[in-house]
């Protein structure tokens, strides 16, 4: 007989979840990149520091961010766009021009990923060159301050101080918020205040593999762990530490159980070996349970934050991503 404290569920004896056949080659190469030759997933080694160990989060995020710099270096030289980085209260925003000619009316605003500590500097810069390439419209690359120097709600609060910015200048059905991972969970939160403090909201919001549930209390995380070779295990103590006591259920901290009436039309996506694969399936369903229009993207075999950019896989995102945002903006 189970004890009240022990867990009920499916007991799946050990085996190798082995890599499909049925991805592009490219993504198989991409999977087998992250798994050592005894099947281990390497970063499983990545091990964060508990949520009060706040010399070792320091050390961590130096190490990190230049890991994340280094890795964007290389890939300078594919951008077109100029970027100029500005300031407007506490926030810091690097704003991507693309080659001219471009819609000087449209707008997209970036939130990078990061586990809600890291892909702020460098790394958020190339991701707001990246859209503005991609869109053909200026990009806000939000680079939101992190704990654990600015816990939250430091991050929200520069979210919606660049919200109010690109307001200041473009009409809000010519804006699309979008945001990756933890970027996922502040383009949400950020709308969320923005709504409840009467702002106009923008025309589409596109959530890649979002952070929405910081509870971690949906059936991938289970299902998915070590699966996901990218994000193998949960990022619970990044969660702690980011929410300094706040509670971790609050709409502002875990979007998925707000109120999300009247947000704008979404694109979501995820893959079947993310480990977020539940956040995405659920906020998909609250969104339609509130009247939201909402498409969710499933890809097969994808892990979080996808096969790293340069699968048939990644550019069919891609191009779903766009055709989303041009639709937002009737053209």
């Amino acid at each position: 007989m189970l004890m009240d404290d022990q867990k009920r569920g499916v007991v799946i004896p050990e085996h190798t979840v082995p890599f499909p056949a049925s991805i592009s080659i490219e993504a198989r190469v991409a999977l087998e990149r992250l798994v050592g030759n005894d099947g281990t997933v390497l970063n499983t080694g990545f091990v964060m520091p508990g949520p009060d160990d706040y010399g070792g989060w320091l050390r961590i995020k130096a190490t990190v961010n230049k890991q994340y710099a280094a890795a964007v270096k290389g890939l300078t030289g594919r951008l077109r766009s100029t970027v100029e980085t500005i300031r407007t209260d506490h926030a810091t925003i690097h704003v991507a021009t693309p080659e001219a000619p471009f819609n000087m009316d449209r707008a997209f605003i970036d939130f990078h990923g990061g586990a809600l500590v890291f892909g702020g500097g460098d790394a958020c810069r190339f991701g707001a060159q990246l859209q503005a390439d991609q869109h053909g419209v200026r990009c806000y690359g939000v680079d939101y301050r992190t704990p654990p120097e600015h816990p939250y709600p430091s991050a929200l609060d520069d979210g919606l101080s660049a919200y109010r910015h690109v307001l200041e200048r473009h009409a809000p059905e010519n804006i699309v918020i979008g945001g990756r991972s933890s970027g996922g969970n502040l383009a949400v939160a950020t709308l969320l205040r923005a709504r409840d403090e009467g702002l106009p909201l923008p025309a589409g919001l596109v959530l890649l593999s979002p952070q929405a549930d910081l509870t971690e209390s949906g059936d991938s995380f289970e299902t998915n762990r070590l699966v996901d070779v990218v994000l193998p295990g949960s990022l619970m103590s990044n969660n702690l530490l980011y929410a300094a006591g706040a509670d971790l259920s609050h709409s502002y901290l875990s979007p998925l159980f707000g109120d999300l009436t009247g947000l704008p039309a979404t694109f979501i996506q995820s893959g079947t070996r993310d480990l977020f694969l539940s956040n995405a399936v659920r906020m998909h369903r609250a969104l339609r349970r509130a009247g939201v229009s909402a498409d969710l993207h499933i890809f097969e075999a994808m892990p979080h934050g996808g096969f790293g950019g340069m699968t048939p896989e990644d550019r069919e995102l891609q191009s779903e991503i766009a055709r989303f945002v041009k639709q937002r903006w009737g053209k």
